[in-house]
Order: structure tokens, then sequence, then C-alpha cells
């Protein structure tokens, strides 16, 4: 891999900066995976990461340091671009970073935007979350470029979050009820994605991402507990406990009452919602849960017995 300076230039003779599709979060589940992608077809790619030093890329791949909060920074690293994906950061306080974000990707010279939302998003029965990623969705929107807006339902890497239950041999925890959700891989999220930063054929779409099926919490467990070859307990969580873990977790107020009228919105069938856009896009069905977790069940296996297990 090869790191660059800000100044991104093709090389020494002349010193012009290289067009680019700059993928922001891209060491996240999503753009981490967009860049690989993009990198396989051959295109030139830079990646905007806070953590350039642990960042592992095909060869090629331009990347570079960069922070939301540093406004000027992220403008510096944005030149060039031709296609920009934006990850925003989810909660109240970020509204003005991500219209920012937009603004310099625009200003950058960036001819196509694609946005990351999620489900629901402007829908007023989900409460104050449903607006978190408006503002980034307007500003795409109002850019004068063309722009794709993503909302994916629930992703399955979400489970990851039950490792640690499962290998202390506790259950997991479950905040949403009976109320299932067309559960999508993160793999087909950034699969649109490269899509969309690549062609004009997805300018002016808003595109609510799901897999091929609606699932619980339980119904994700069963599946999980197949791979393993071993029971997975569910357990309910109470709305007033996962509150006060969140906020002695260092959450705010607002972010825990969205983020808890999310799973609400959830658990009364809200997120009920299975759509054809992936495959509209991929030209082949969504990746199912149970293929997802296949392909990573080792990351749910007990740890190994070791004197440094902890580090697991």
């Amino acid at each position: 891999m090869r790191r660059a300076e800000i100044s991104y230039r093709s090389g020494p003779r002349n010193g012009t900066v290289v067009p680019m599709i700059i993928i922001t979060g891209a060491t996240g589940t999503i753009g981490g995976e967009i860049v690989r992608l993009l990198s396989a077809r051959g295109e030139r790619v830079r990646a905007i990461t806070r953590r350039p030093d642990a960042a592992r890329f095909p060869a090629g791949v331009e990347v570079v340091g960069g922070d939301y909060s540093d406004l000027p920074g992220m403008q510096r690293a944005l030149a060039g671009a031709v296609a920009v994906f934006i990850v925003g950061v989810l909660g109240p306080e970020y509204a003005e970073a991500d219209r920012a974000l937009v603004r310099a990707a625009r200003d950058a010279g960036a001819r196509r935007i694609v946005k990351l939302s999620a489900i629901g998003t402007g829908d007023p029965a989900l409460g104050r979350v449903g607006t978190w990623h408006l503002p980034g969705e307007e500003a795409v929107r109002a850019a004068g470029v063309d722009w794709t807006i993503l909302r994916p339902s629930s992703f399955a890497s979400n489970t990851l979050s039950w490792a640690p239950a499962l290998h202390s041999g506790l259950p997991v925890s479950n905040l949403t009820g009976s109320g299932a959700q067309g559960v999508v891989d993160p793999r087909d999220v950034s699969a649109v994605a490269a899509e969309a930063l690549s062609s004009s054929a997805h300018s002016g779409r808003v595109y609510t991402l799901t897999g091929p099926e609606l699932l619980t919490t339980h119904d994700q467990a069963a599946a999980l507990a197949a791979a393993l070859g071993r029971p997975v307990e569910v357990v309910d969580i109470a709305e007033a406990a996962a509150r006060d873990h969140m906020l002695a977790a260092g959450a705010t107020p607002e972010f825990v009452d969205g983020a808890l009228a999310g799973q609400a919105f959830a658990r009364a069938g809200g997120n009920a919602v299975l759509t054809d856009d992936v495959a509209a896009v991929l030209g082949r069905d969504p990746r199912a849960y149970a293929d997802w977790v296949g392909d990573h069940v080792s990351a749910f296996d007990r740890p190994p017995v070791s004197s440094d297990w902890r580090a697991y």
C-alpha cells in the first residue's frame, strides 16, 4: 500500500492532482469493502480515515488521515475528487458536520456523491432519530451534482456485538422484541455503493437496501446457533435498563433517546420492510443472514484457551 501526502501528486514531474474516487470512513465496515471493490476494478481510490497508520488496503490505494472535526484537513483530503462516498457521523450534534462535508466534496470538484443514510430516515413515526441523517441527505440533493442516497436496513454485522456474551456463555441482548427487520449483509451495501460511485445510472435515486427475508433477533440467534452447533439464548432487555447502560457508557441523553426510539420503532414492526433494490442494482439476489454467518462464524466461537485470551 502506498501512503500519500495531502498533495496527492501523480508524480514528481508535473505535480498535478490525480482524479480520484474518495471514500470517507474508509476503515469502517462499509467503507473498507468499497475501497477493496473499487481497487479490484482498477479505479483510482483514496481512502480517508482517522487511523491511517492502521489501515490495510490493496497496493495503489492512497490513504490519508482525516477527521470530520477538522474541516480544512478534510477539504485538502478531498482535492481532486471525482466521486465521494460520505459516511456521516450519526447523532443530533453532527448535523452541520454532515452538511459541511457534502459542501467540501462539491467544492473539491466531485461530480457524484453517494451518501450513506439509514432506513426510515424522514419517517415521522421514527421520531427524532429519523431526522439525524436528513441534513446530510438534503445537502446532497441540493449540491448540484449527481447523487445517490443509500438507506440500509439493520446490518447483519451488528450481531458481532453478541460475540463477547457468547464467549462468556451468556445470552445475547434483545431490544427489538418480536419486531422483524430486513437484515442486510453489509457487503451488499458496499457493492451497491461501488456501483453508484462508478455510474451516473443511479443518479437521483434513494435505495432502501434490505436482505431477502424479515428476521427477528430470535431468528438471527437461531441461524447463528445452527452454524455454531450450540444454543444461542436471547434475553429481552427493558428499555430503562438499556437507557442506564448507554448513559453510563457516556452517550448523551439526546442520543440515548433517539437510539431507543429507533429500537422501539423496530420493535413495533416499523422496519419490517423488504425491497428489491439490491437485486435491481447488482443483478443478483441479496445475501441471506445465514450466508453472512457462515462467513463470520469464527468471530462468535469460544476464544482459545491461553494465557492471553483477554486480548482476543
